[in-house]
């Protein structure tokens, strides 16, 4: 199972992974290959689209997935979830959730860039942006598919010189769809399936741009089938959330 809460999506899917031949027959839609030797077999996703609502969101749609599979939670031998970049709260929910989860079926829990989520799935020369908040975008690039540096956060302006100094001409992800005359600049760049439209809340599918949860499972397949331990499992929130401890009060004489 898989789980992505770093964007405004809540994002869940069950799938099988296999290293055999992708015309094995099994349950769910065809086959997708993920890397070499890795092909995925999504049974059940699920992703809304509604910021504020993760919390509530997140358990019933695994759930949901599970009935949907025709699976359950004994029945999964590994636990994916995108490690972000994300907002502190959003983020936190998934990878919390995640980690208990896979604790509680004594099965590893293996993080994923959620970036990764959406640039596996391109071609040629591309960057992907999603929301960080504070008028900043989080960010990276993709080369064919496969991710070429660390993500980051910065100001779309900034983030738009950057990547036409590195050659960079589309842009893709839900963080276009907030600043479309800076990332309109460059050309080519796209929103998910339709350019410049946002979703309604609930109305989220695969294909609107966020990070899809069944290559999250492809991305962790060669570790999963594998049997190797999982690295720590770490968010990436690339910055201090907003909230803060409040200051030493000073002492005050009277």
């Amino acid at each position: 199972m898989a789980l992505d809460t770093s964007t405004a999506a809540c994002s869940v899917a069950l799938a099988e992974l296999t290293s055999s031949d992708p015309a094995r027959p099994v349950s769910g839609t065809g086959g997708e290959r993920a890397a070499p030797g890795v092909h995925v077999w999504p049974r059940a996703v699920m992703v809304t689209v509604d910021a504020r609502r993760h919390g509530e969101l997140l358990a019933p749609s695994m759930r949901a997935v599970l009935a949907e599979g025709g699976a359950r939670p004994t029945d999964l031998d590994a636990v994916v979830v995108g490690a972000g970049p994300g907002p502190f709260t959003s983020l936190r929910v998934g990878m919390v959730t995640a980690a208990a989860f896979a604790d509680a079926l004594g099965v590893p829990v293996h993080g994923v860039c959620s970036l990764d989520a959406i640039g596996a799935a391109t071609g040629g020369s591309v960057a992907v942006v999603t929301d960080a908040r504070r008028r900043e975008v989080f960010w990276a690039c993709y080369r064919d598919g496969v991710r070429v540096g660390d993500p980051a956060v910065g100001r779309p302006a900034d983030v738009v010189r950057f990547l036409r100094g590195l050659g960079v001409d589309r842009v893709v992800g839900p963080g276009t769809v907030l600043y479309p005359e800076i990332f309109a600049e460059l050309a080519g760049t796209t929103a998910g399936a339709t350019a410049g439209e946002v979703p309604a809340p609930g109305a989220g599918q695969p294909d609107d741009g966020y990070p899809r949860p069944e290559l999250l499972v492809g991305l962790a397949g060669a570790d999963v089938l594998a049997g190797r331990a999982p690295q720590p499992l770490v968010p990436l929130y690339l910055r201090r959330p907003d909230a803060a401890e409040p200051h030493t009060p000073k002492p005050v004489t009277v």
